[in-house]
């Protein structure tokens, strides 16, 4: 690694996070770690300048006080101590804080601030050429920005070794599979499969209604495809993945409770075929788009909203059904559409429609209607671990509660999610 590194040690801090991206903004790269590495484990680390142990209130477990290993004192490292508990408040305390830091890394430390993509990107194609050799990889290529971030680097890095496959699940969003055909194979020439294996996928979620044990059946049977297919192409070894920090985070630690399972990290399945390259896996959200620029990707991929691995398959809350499914597809499309026109695509973040199981009365054609409701989700984010709820115009709502009511089947209500992360999530599954 080129990049000159800071580690950050979990004990217990619910705000790990933000300190690694406090860092990175001064231009060096960070990483969270646990508390009990081991020397092994650090000295596999390059460039690690200093050392941050992160407390907080998960510092106690099962009674007992978590601390750093013996492996962090014998370092000789640089060494800050604290206990986060929030975000500076105010403008002095936010100037402090970054001061505190900024001295630590750049005066004790003796750190360089060579943290920025172009850095990443060659350590990456480097470190991917090592992993790989000469041997082929399948990636997983959903057309969202992080499969197509990575696309980008391992074309970059291993060439005519890709071969991308995307499978349509039966949970994508309205002319989705249509549109990666035709970005992926046809405009970009990838050497792209395309497999149709929705009745496969709804087959094994019928009557499921744990979103955890949604998200593990698709991740699962996403790998039995895969690794049918890579029989099917001879010699492949590698698994590629869109995986990024957030997921990793999110999926919990050995001081952090996990918010939620990650298909791409707690579904995958004991005996997996193959090796995983994830490339992207240190990287936030805005970081993975930032990536994406500096590979020259367009735009319009690099700043497409984010779509969940499960897809609509944790938007069709509880167990999934296909009339829901199809109200969940039809509603999204009139959403981004009436986005698209208002001008508010590529303003905000995150924007979907979620039809929950069960229904409420109305009145339709001057009769008793007994039907779903849409529930409609617009957030803004910088790094998916916090988001904030865009304050949509009335008349904007209206004209799509309308088209809704009006266009898609077994719906009669429209509802608006005005909640924050912290303290929702920003899915609902």
């Amino acid at each position: 690694m080129k990049q000159d590194m800071i580690l950050i040690l979990d004990l217990g801090s619910e705000n790990n996070t933000t300190i690694a991206r406090e860092i990175r903004s001064l231009g060096v790269y960070s990483e969270i770690h646990p508390h009990d590495i081991t020397e092994q484990q650090l000295a596999a680390l390059s460039n690690v300048k200093g050392i941050i142990l992160n407390g907080g209130p998960n510092r106690v477990v099962d009674g007992i006080e978590i601390k750093a290993s013996e492996a962090v004192f014998k370092s000789n490292l640089p060494i800050l101590s604290i206990d986060y508990e929030g975000s500076p408040q105010w403008p002095a305390e936010a100037s402090e804080y970054r001061k505190m830091l900024s001295d630590f890394i750049f005066e004790q430390c003796k750190a360089s601030a060579n943290w920025n993509m172009e850095n990443f990107i060659s350590d990456q194609v480097e470190l991917i050429k090592r992993q790989v050799g000469n041997k082929k990889v399948l990636l997983a290529l959903s057309g969202g920005v992080d499969s197509s971030v990575v696309a980008a680097l391992l074309i970059k890095a291993v060439g005519n070794q890709l071969t991308c496959i995307h499978v349509n699940h039966g949970l994508l969003r309205k002319g989705e599979p249509e549109q990666v055909v035709e970005v992926f194979q046809k405009q970009m020439k990838a050497n792209l499969v395309y497999i149709d294996a929705s009745e496969r996928f709804l087959s094994k979620l019928e009557g499921v209604s744990d979103p955890e044990k949604k998200r593990k059946i698709i991740g699962a049977e996403f790998i039995r495809v895969f690794e049918e297919e890579a029989r099917k192409l001879n010699g492949i070894e590698f698994l590629a993945q869109g995986t990024i920090y957030p997921d990793i985070i999110e999926s919990g630690t050995k001081t952090s409770k996990a918010v939620k399972a990650h298909h791409n990290v707690g579904g995958l399945p004991d005996d997996l075929k193959f090796e995983l390259v994830e490339p992207l896996k240190m990287l936030f959200k805005d970081e993975v788009r930032a990536c994406g620029v500096e590979l020259g990707l367009p735009d319009s991929m690099v700043y497409r909203q984010p779509f969940p691995g499960p897809g609509l398959g944790v938007r069709c809350l509880g167990a999934i059904t296909k009339d829901r499914l199809e109200a969940v597809r039809e509603s999204d499309a009139i959403l981004r559409e009436e986005f698209s026109k208002a001008g508010l695509e590529g303003k905000v973040w995150q924007y979907f429609t979620v039809v929950p199981n069960f229904k409420s009365v109305g009145v339709r054609n001057n009769s008793r209607s007994f039907e779903y409701p849409v529930i409609i989700r617009a957030v803004n984010t910088i790094d998916a671990m916090t988001a904030t709820v865009e304050p949509l115009e009335f008349a904007l709502l209206q004209k799509i509660t309308a088209r809704i009511v009006n266009e898609v089947s077994g719906v009669n209500r429209v509802l608006y999610d005005l909640t924050p992360k912290p303290v929702a999530t920003i899915e609902w599954e």
